[in-house]
């Protein structure tokens, strides 16, 4: 049976009186576009912009508007929130919305507000006014999308007003949350599979960007989606030239990847502790970059501040832990970097996959040395948690070390992590500048004697840094006292500098091949290393390039005047009105108090810039020019591309 005519912000007939809202599309009067398709083909050109899906999202939307359930995996990016906003339009009723980022909820709102959808939240952070404003909208009808916390359907209030509205479908975001051994695990995500039995006749969609076989199958058996469609997308990200550095004073490699490459973007860094936030950020600071911490130390208010000025201003790099970032809807964050090693591939996946959401070319660096490796054994260790609990950790640190130790491709071996096969991508630091392979069982057979000879002739273990002075010979203060000197290894490893013993000592500990124990991580062997000594093991090696790749973009224009980079596809001649429509956006977007990208993309701007339209009509044509931004914008562009060229 077919759908009716369905005005798709209204969720009304036609013949409906249309909102009282200035800001809301007036309902389409006229013939439907011959060449429109469906309704949520039409919703997608008159309320997003955009003129076809992309992906799965049409085969999904359709599936979800026909009222089926579904589980899709997309990367960020992809599209995803659309899989469920337009079925949402289409559908009759509210499309009520799951998500466990509170603190973005104004902001996914005032997007869709922006746009002439009718949408609102419930969460901890509204007054009980605010909060009878919307559950009055909603029972009303008077709204498109409800967002809710996860939190606040363990609240019989909050059902009970569900079941006195009238629901098109539930969306549940960020469903990897539901997984026990995901790294966002949330409880009240569990309590979501309720919805099924009360609603039975709701279709509901769950949507992740981050997901192995494991994790994927754990959330559809915990969210009871067995019997749903499963829509799993390519996780490739190919705008993201992914890098990973070996670790020499990792503060002043990031200055020189910004003053160099990102000068004036807005990025996100990533460390462990909390002191080095503080510390990193402060030196970013000294040294002319606009950077602001965040971490579970700083006070509730300064956190939402520091968060609030990321998605607001251009330019900003946010220092931070990985308690930051979840579910960011900032289209053009160009860099995410880690000067501390991540606990999995899941979350280096989600994490750089902050960055490039617009499509455009992005970074994602990590610098990554010996001491990582003993941080996060000696972690894993320590972790609370059964001895299954440590092994599913120490798979995952694993994992994460042979991606960081490859001499293949790292885009292939990130997507094979996540069961997707791939070919060599030519946009990583090891396909634009390959690293070799070497023997190195030698050097770990030496490494490993020395470990032996300490234990057996002086019943002491030492770090990897008294290990390295004794192969290298080196008679400091602290081998002289131990009377290290006279051990018949003393001196053996000198055909290797001391960077270079260290890199052998990291690769074994990421091989497995030696283990670290205790507060000072000395160095013990490990069930395996008996076959390197005995020569029944090959050791292969990775040996670092001589110099690391740089960016596509060029950026020394950009560094000297203390701007953003434009796009590398955006001609010359339209850098100037793009520059000004930039300017333009911010101006207003600090007049609304709205985050830049909710009056425009940067992707949507350099169209803007390269086209020049000259009339309204030319300006719709522009994907990411809606009706509704057409109507409220469109003479404020077109007066800036006309000063441009005066």
């Amino acid at each position: 049976m077919p759908l009716p005519e369905i005005d798709p912000l209204t969720n009304g007939d036609i013949s409906d009186s249309p909102p009282s809202s200035p800001d809301t599309i007036e309902p389409d009067t006229g013939d439907p576009d011959p060449g429109d398709t469906s309704d949520a083909l039409r919703v997608l050109r008159r309320v997003f912009g955009y003129d076809a899906f992309r992906g799965d999202q049409q085969e999904i939307i359709d599936h979800v508007v026909a009222g089926g359930d579904a589980l899709v995996l997309m990367p960020t990016g992809g599209g995803k929130s659309l899989c469920y906003q337009i079925p949402a339009l289409v559908r009759r009723g509210v499309g009520v919305v799951v998500s466990p980022l509170i603190a973005l909820m104004q902001d996914q709102v005032d997007a869709l507000r922006a746009l002439g959808v009718r949408a609102g939240f419930l969460n901890s952070t509204q007054d009980l006014d605010e909060r009878r404003l919307v559950e009055a909208e909603f029972l009303a009808g008077e709204l498109d999308l409800l967002y809710l916390a996860p939190e606040r359907l363990r609240v019989e209030s909050t059902l009970s007003l569900l079941g006195r509205g009238s629901i098109s479908l539930f969306a549940i975001d960020e469903a990897h949350c539901v997984a026990q051994w995901g790294h966002d695990f949330r409880p009240d995500y569990l309590a979501l599979s309720e919805l099924h039995e009360r609603w039975p006749d709701v279709p509901r969609i769950a949507l992740t960007a981050t997901a192995t076989e494991a994790t994927h199958t754990e959330i559809a058996s915990r969210l009871k989606l067995q019997d749903a469609r499963h829509f799993v997308a390519s996780f490739d990200r190919p705008n993201i030239q992914y890098r990973i550095a070996p670790k020499n004073d990792p503060k002043r490699q990031l200055l020189e990847l910004l003053r160099t490459e990102h000068q004036g973007d807005a990025g996100i860094v990533y460390c462990l502790s909390r002191a080095s936030v503080e510390k990193t950020a402060e030196f970013l600071v000294k040294n002319g970059i606009e950077a602001l911490p965040y971490h579970a130390g700083l006070d509730a208010r300064t956190r939402a501040e520091n968060q609030a000025r990321f998605l607001r201003e251009d330019g900003l790099v946010v220092v931070a832990t990985i308690a930051f970032g979840m579910g960011i809807d900032k289209p053009d964050v160009r860099f995410v970097a880690h000067l501390d090693l991540p606990k999995s591939v899941e979350g280096y996946y989600q994490e750089t996959g902050r960055a490039g959401r617009d499509g455009l070319p992005s970074t994602a660096w990590l610098a990554y040395g010996l001491q990582d490796v003993v941080q996060q054994r000696k972690m894993i260790d320590g972790s609370e948690g059964d001895a299954a609990h440590r092994r599913r950790l120490g798979s995952h640190l694993d994992a994460m070390l042979a991606l960081c130790e490859t001499v293949e491709c790292r885009r292939v071996g990130l997507l094979a992590y996540f069961g997707q096969r791939s070919t060599a991508c030519g946009n990583c630091d090891t396909c634009l500048t390959p690293a070799e392979s070497w023997d190195g069982t030698v050097p770990a057979q030496k490494l490993l004697s020395t470990v032996v000879r300490l234990k057996r002739e002086r019943n002491q273990k030492f770090g990897a840094g008294q290990v390295i002075d004794i192969l290298l010979g080196k008679k400091t203060a602290k081998v002289i006292q131990f009377d290290h000197d006279a051990l018949s290894v003393f001196g053996i490893g000198t055909e290797l500098r001391e960077a270079e013993w260290r890199g052998v000592v990291r690769q074994l500990l990421a091989q497995g091949l030696i283990a670290v124990e205790g507060d000072y991580g000395t160095l013990v062997l490990s069930e395996s290393s008996g076959e390197v000594l005995g020569g029944q093991r090959q050791v292969m090696l990775r040996r670092e390039p001589e110099r690391a790749p740089r960016a596509a973009k060029s950026s020394s224009s950009s560094a000297k005047s203390g701007r953003a980079a434009a796009p590398v596809d955006l001609p010359p001649e339209a850098v100037p009105l793009f520059e000004r429509l930039r300017a333009w956006r911010g101006a207003t977007a600090k007049e609304q108090g709205v985050p830049a990208y909710v009056i425009f993309h940067d992707a949507t701007l350099r169209q803007i810039a390269t086209l020049s339209p000259g009339t309204l009509a030319e300006l719709g044509a522009v994907s990411g020019v809606g009706e509704n931004k057409l109507a409220k914008y469109g003479e404020q562009i077109l007066e800036t591309v006309a000063a441009a060229e005066e």
